[in-house]
């Protein structure tokens, strides 16, 4: 029996001719992941083992979470971090004003490639299945015991395959896409379950798309997200990636075990009500008497922070104005995507338009900082989750869309799509 592109991922970096869905391996890892959050209390279990790192070039470290310090606890964070890649001599670490939101910087880095494993202590280190990568999120005990052994334990997943026919129209991006899916399998229907993406209308989804929905594989409970080597694949990490690369195709007679087929030519703007992911509505369905007042609009994050989403929000902004009472904040995902946005005169168009602009960093995705919701108030943003409180008071709101429909609504006022501006 063939194998999935991430059994095939799997199998390699156990050292063996195959593997299948339930079986228990350990893997050599290429690369260990952390952030500000998730990497004291790894440090604490790594110094248990009293080894060195297994090697200080493929370890990266990025303090993105609650940088640039907001409390004295943070900065304290950060000095932990700091502290620890001079000791061992870490290679890859991000300090602000050189750094972004970690899952943007390293595949703009080219940090992570095809056919290569990750493990991060960050759910949404699945992000990287977009490059061919197997890529996971893990808990801060075993990416600290991975920093010292290079290698870690996994049960091979179940494979769902995620077909994607036609092409999309105006207005939709990868967001749209990966909400209509979770909307569709509920937000553990992938639990402890690879997404694996085929289909004509992968063709058109570019890197930035594809970076989104893997992203946002762990809101369907997803182990991870994975698409096949491609020309679009190609293209992105030429001039990135100069290391050797060994991308890994699905086999045809690779089983699975779900099919779950997405029309891209019939979908349109997809938002998610709060408060789960799966909460999906499209937007053409919302009527007038119906239509959601907000207070704040979020742009960035891991998951929508890149130039090209930042490009689909300037051309909603262009000539127009945030409504009044409404905040839009504006979060470039690293400080690569800032100066691009700079050099396009993306700025201009966000300041003109009354939004405030940040530099990179994760900030009120998770209720950390530049963008607390009071009680009662409701956002509309690029993030990934919108539980209750995720953002800030219980009794706050988050709707999740894409730049386009953020765009949008910071104008309006008002939960809209582009259409409506």
């Amino acid at each position: 029996m063939g194998m999935t592109i991430t059994e095939k991922n799997m199998a390699r970096h156990a050292g063996l001719a195959e593997v299948k869905a339930g079986q228990m391996i350990e893997c050599q890892l290429d690369f260990i992941l952390m952030n500000d959050i998730t990497f004291p209390p790894a440090k604490k279990e790594f110094e248990k083992i009293g080894k060195p790192v297994f090697d200080a070039d493929r370890i990266y470290l990025v303090p993105d979470h609650f940088t640039p310090n907001k409390d004295i606890k943070s900065a304290t964070q950060a000095k932990v971090m700091r502290d620890f890649v001079r000791q061992h001599k870490i290679t890859h670490y991000f300090e602000v004003g050189r750094m972004g939101i970690e899952h943007v910087l390293l595949p703009e880095q080219g940090l992570i490639g095809p056919g290569e494993m990750i493990i991060g202590a960050d759910s949404h280190t699945c992000t990287y299945g977009a490059l061919n990568a197997f890529a996971t999120g893990v808990g801060s005990t075993d990416a600290g015991v991975a920093m010292a052994e290079g290698k870690t334990w996994f049960k091979v997943p179940e494979t769902i395959k995620v077909v994607l026919e036609g092409k999309p129209a105006k207005w939709i991006s990868g967001k749209d896409i990966v909400l209509d899916l979770i909307g569709k399998i509920g937000v553990d229907g992938a639990r402890y379950k690879a997404l694996e993406f085929h289909g004509s209308g992968v063709q058109y989804m570019t890197m930035a798309d594809r970076l989104t929905i893997c992203n946002m594989a762990i809101e369907a409970g997803g182990k991870c997200g994975v698409f096949p080597y491609d020309a679009v694949t190609e293209e992105y990490i030429q001039g990135r990636i100069t290391r050797p690369i060994e991308p890994i195709a699905a086999d045809e007679d690779a089983e699975y075990c779900q099919v779950v087929t997405i029309q891209l030519d019939e979908l349109t703007p997809v938002v998610a009500y709060p408060h789960l992911p799966s909460n999906t509505h499209y937007m053409k369905d919302i009527v007038k008497e119906d239509r959601i007042q907000i207070d704040q609009v979020i742009i960035g994050s891991c998951t929508n922070g890149r130039f090209e989403d930042l490009e689909m929000c300037a051309e909603i902004f262009k000539g127009r104005k945030v409504a009044d009472f409404v905040r839009c904040i504006v979060i470039p995902g690293s400080q690569d995507v800032y100066n691009q946005a700079v050099k396009a005169g993306l700025m201009d168009i966000f300041i003109e338009a009354g939004c405030a602009v940040s530099t990179p960093t994760c900030g009120p995705c998770l209720g950390g900082y530049m963008g607390i919701m009071a009680e009662g108030e409701r956002t509309v943003s690029t993030t990934n989750r919108n539980f209750r409180g995720r953002m800030g008071h219980v009794d706050s709101e988050v709707y999740l869309a894409s730049p386009y429909v953020a765009a949008a609504s910071a104008v309006a006022g008002y939960l809209a799509s582009p259409e409506e501006v």
